[in-house]
């Protein structure tokens, strides 16, 4: 889920992460960012990504099941996720560029670091507090549904894409200014961001887990919140204090050599700095769509049909836990013990990611290109979608026999979980690989291609959040009927990737491993 904004600033230059496809980018800027840093700072930013990532598996692993309990029906509970692909359309590039040409004494991305996570941590009260706020605004206890509480959460929940969206984007171009054009410091630096994101999704999965970690908080329970709302608290109070750690840290012991704005005019007597301050970055991603090459639109299309399919699970992983394999209802004990084993299984997910990705390279060369090896996991990824019609009528019968679904089904889902950490690996790699190497091969712009490749990855969440609560309550509720399309969908995607989306060249490997190190 996190892949898919991380477009924006992949060269950490002064220019705009979005360039125009038709002419030469601007000269660069008079001034670096900032002085060559020690590792040790750089390792002080990257390690901002494990706050902001514990409290993204916090998002996914607790927060659908969580807004049921607020009364938002199972219908429409995808439409509150629309929040994450809006943003990330619109305001990472907003963010990228505006701190391009920040002329702060603070710095060109401190500022933005520091105002993200300041944002989140408000965000996450109002999230973990809401139905405590509703409560105290009138809402009744003992409803089902709490308008106020919902009301609440909606503004924190849009506050805390926005914000996390603010804090990506400018920790990455700052990993990449503090490491002053220095290729292995570079890919040293994306490879510890990485690594800090595995880092975060197994503490955020760890603790989303953990069905008693509310009893490290007392206060957290009470009249309007019962156990798992006060774990959902819990756990967000843990997310605070570890990104403000982190963010404090990094902002007090690294430093930025403050900007100063673009020369006023270059060598040749264009005026630089006049054509990079009015770049219009949404209508050059919107304007390159018609003079993209064939490469790229096949990408793009196995690219939205690969997201069609992972989406669906990212949204119901753990509410498919609770209500289909444990067969509980929103807010009773078996659902709650569903929703933790989840957590526990996107716990597992996150391990397997992390040690698949370190061997994509080698799993291409092994099985005979990247097309092919994107191709065959597209496939598996279909396989374990529809593996989970097999897994809830499992989990059914055996209940019917049991009360409780069988220690296998539950090993099985978990088993589910952790395979899908392979193809997750190649979904937060590839595409934006064979991206790189396609506008390399063109001569276009890199930033402006990756952000192209951007909108075949938020369409799709656009469009699964939007149609499939309501395609769900056609057949009856629940979660199985989104999770069938997405495994057609990544069949589908499976298919194209092997017939016709183009080989890399042979003769631009360099790209691919750049591109692959920066985007896990």
């Amino acid at each position: 889920m996190e892949a898919d904004h991380r477009v924006n600033e992949e060269n950490g230059k002064a220019l705009s992460s979005f360039q125009v496809q038709s002419q030469p980018p601007p000269p660069p800027l008079s001034q670096p960012s900032s002085p060559p840093q020690p590792v040790r700072n750089l390792i002080m930013v990257a390690a901002i990504a494990a706050g902001i990532q514990f409290g993204w598996a916090l998002q996914l692993s607790l927060l659908t099941p969580y807004v049921q309990l607020l009364g938002i029906s199972h219908k429409l509970a995808p439409i509150i996720w629309l929040c994450g692909p809006i943003s990330g359309m619109l305001v990472q590039p907003m963010v990228g560029y505006y701190s391009d040409n920040c002329t702060s004494r603070f710095g060109r991305r401190r500022p933005f670091i520091a105002a993200g996570a300041s944002l989140v941590a408000i965000a996450v009260v109002l999230i973990g507090f809401a139905a405590d706020l509703g409560h105290m605004c009138g809402d009744t206890l003992g409803k089902t549904s709490k308008p106020r509480a919902i009301a609440v959460f909606i503004v924190g929940f849009a506050i805390l894409d926005v914000a996390n969206n603010m804090l990506q984007g400018p920790c990455r171009a700052l990993l990449a200014d503090l490491s002053d054009g220095n290729a292995r410091k570079t890919r040293m630096s994306y490879a510890g961001y990485s690594f800090f994101m595995a880092v975060g999704n197994v503490l955020g999965y760890a603790a989303g887990s953990y069905s008693k970690l509310y009893k490290l908080f007392p206060f957290t329970q009470t009249k309007a919140c019962d156990i798992y709302c006060a774990n959902l608290k819990s756990c967000f109070i843990i997310s605070i204090a570890l990104l403000l750690t982190l963010t404090i840290l990094a902002l007090t012991f690294v430093r930025e050599k403050p900007f100063s704005g673009p020369d006023p005019g270059s060598a040749d007597g264009t005026e630089s700095g006049k054509h990079h301050a009015k770049i219009p970055f949404f209508g050059e991603i919107f304007g390159a769509l018609k003079d993209l090459p064939r490469p790229m639109w096949i990408l793009l299309v196995v690219t939205c049909l690969n997201w069609i399919g992972w989406f669906p699970f990212f949204l119901f992983d753990t509410d498919w836990m609770g209500r289909e394999v444990y067969g509980g209802k929103v807010g009773d004990s078996l659902y709650d013990r569903g929703v933790h084993a989840g957590a526990l299984g996107l716990m597992l997910n996150s391990v397997v990611l992390g040690f698949a990705s370190v061997g994509v390279e080698h799993s291409a060369r092994v099985i005979g290109g990247v097309k092919r090896l994107w191709g065959v996991l597209n496939f598996i990824l279909a396989a374990c979608l529809a593996f989970t019609v097999l897994i809830t009528k499992l989990a059914d019968s055996t209940r019917r026999a049991n009360g409780s679904p069988a220690e296998g089904v539950k090993v099985g889902s978990l088993a589910l979980f952790s395979v899908l950490g392979v193809p997750l690996a190649v979904t937060y790699s590839i595409p934006f690989a064979l991206a790189s190497i396609f506008s390399t091969d063109v001569g276009s712009g890199q930033g402006l291609s990756l952000g192209v490749l951007n909108l075949a990855i938020v369409v799709p969440q656009m469009l699964v959040s939007l149609l499939s609560g309501q395609f769900d309550a056609l057949f009856g509720g629940g979660n199985i009927p989104a999770f069938v399309v997405g495994a057609v969908a990544a069949a589908i995607s499976g298919i194209i990737a092997f017939t016709k989306l183009p080989s890399p060249p042979a003769d631009v490997p360099s790209h691919k491993t750049q591109a692959i190190a920066a985007f896990h």
